[in-house]
């Protein structure tokens, strides 16, 4: 979930879903205790549609703006996990998130009624901000993963965004990125 703040005002991005795609390698310290790296592309961002209404020099103008920001990402999660169960891990980590493209698309509908005359327009635009985001995006997150005796796995996590994506602020303007994975996966050797 994107959210964002500026100048006290705080904005609240509806989710996406998206994929991602990845390896990932595990290092078995002991029955109980492992380390895990994985380097994983995904598409993340947020979405946000706001109604507009207001009159204008007797004009009545209705619609609704909508922006989709778009970010791609190569992800490096880092974990620390323990096995509750031979099959059962829990785990904690960090997620160094590399953003490779950004890019907002922005769509409004307008509908302005005068006089009896009723006329919608509508336009879109869509414009690269990568120059306008810091590259690193840095979240720590929690998860859980069940692996069967096939090495077929299923995992669960909260990356928790902590980086402002914004590179240049203005005053206490902040943009960061929070989001849940869920996924399945094929661990070649089994558990």
């Amino acid at each position: 979930m994107l959210t964002g703040k500026s100048d006290g005002e705080k904005y609240k991005f509806d989710a996406k879903s998206t994929f991602y795609a990845g390896f990932l390698a595990e290092y078995k310290i002991s029955d109980k205790f492992a380390l895990q790296g994985e380097v994983l592309y995904s598409p993340i961002g947020g979405k946000q549609e706001e109604s507009v209404s207001y009159n204008e020099s007797g004009v009545s103008v209705t619609g609704t703006e909508k922006t989709d920001w778009k970010f791609g990402t190569v992800q490096i999660p880092v974990s620390a996990k323990f096995y509750a169960t031979e099959n059962l891990a829990f785990g904690l980590g960090l997620n160094v998130g590399i953003v490779t493209s950004a890019k907002v698309d922005y769509t409004a509908t307008l509908t302005a009624s005068a006089m009896g005359q009723t006329e919608t327009q509508s336009e879109s635009s869509s414009e690269d901000v990568k120059d306008n985001v810091n590259t690193l995006n840095l979240a720590p997150f929690v998860g859980a993963e069940y692996t069967l005796e096939n090495g077929l796995f299923f995992d669960a996590r909260y990356n928790l965004g902590v980086s402002n994506l914004i590179k240049k602020p203005e005053g206490n303007e902040t943009l960061k990125n929070s989001f849940l994975q869920v996924g399945i996966g094929f661990k070649f050797g089994g558990n």
